[in-house]
């Protein structure tokens, strides 16, 4: 059991530096966190903690209430959320909050991004959906994020007036999720100031979709 906790410390203190890598943060904002297989706990990060000072010795541990089980700090602010999701989506492995550029400018809106790019259709399989506006603080935002994520194909929302939340069979497809999101909120963006982006055909969107979640890539890594 330790070493489980030991290498899920290791593996979310390790990610969140590939938020900061891919520009996706600023200043302490943002979180990573990721279940703990077979129990009822998961790892996230401490709350206010410079991204350049986490270690796996400060991730902290948490059960599915968001209440401490393991750690010296406070754990992230957004761990009600995250617990939220962990509770009410079994199959979800990991969890991911951002405040990416982009992404968030389509939040700000209230606006989903269109599925108009194979590499959308590749990732996320639709639009990428905006959820209800929530405060932080208790599990309105966890509920929001499973409200819309729940039967939709993406893996990422949009919370209004927020930013991003991902999930993913574990902490890395929750974090290329986040990456993915940000890439193409951007490029459709841009896309935007030029005309209106041209719509993919749904049956194109499933066979993209399909194609990428079981064809694509080594077999190993499917």
């Amino acid at each position: 059991m330790n070493a489980t906790i030991d290498r899920i410390r290791s593996q979310v203190s390790d990610l969140h530096q590939e938020l900061v890598r891919y520009n996706l943060v600023v200043w302490t904002a943002g979180n990573v966190s990721a279940r703990v297989p077979g129990e009822d706990l998961l790892v996230i990060k401490p709350s206010g903690v410079p991204y350049d000072e986490l270690t796996p010795a400060n991730m902290i541990v948490c059960d599915l209430d968001g209440k401490v089980v393991e750690g010296e700090h406070a754990p992230s602010s957004d761990t009600a959320a995250h617990a939220y999701v962990y509770r009410h989506l079994p199959e979800v492995g990991g969890v991911v909050h951002t405040h990416s550029t982009y992404a968030c400018a389509w939040a700000a809106r209230g606006e989903a991004v269109p599925c108009v790019l194979t590499a959308m259709a590749d990732e996320f399989g639709a639009e990428i959906p905006v959820g209800p506006f929530a405060l932080i603080g208790d599990d309105s935002i966890g509920r929001g994020i499973v409200d819309t994520l729940r039967g939709h194909r993406s893996p990422a929302v949009l919370m209004q007036n927020h930013g991003v939340f991902t999930i993913g069979k574990d902490a890395e497809a929750a974090v290329k999720a986040a990456v993915m999101c940000e890439d193409v909120a951007r490029t459709v963006h841009l896309s935007r100031q030029l005309g209106e982006p041209l719509p993919i055909a749904q049956a194109d969107i499933d066979s993209l979709n399909h194609r990428y979640q079981n064809v694509y890539g080594q077999p190993q890594a499917r």
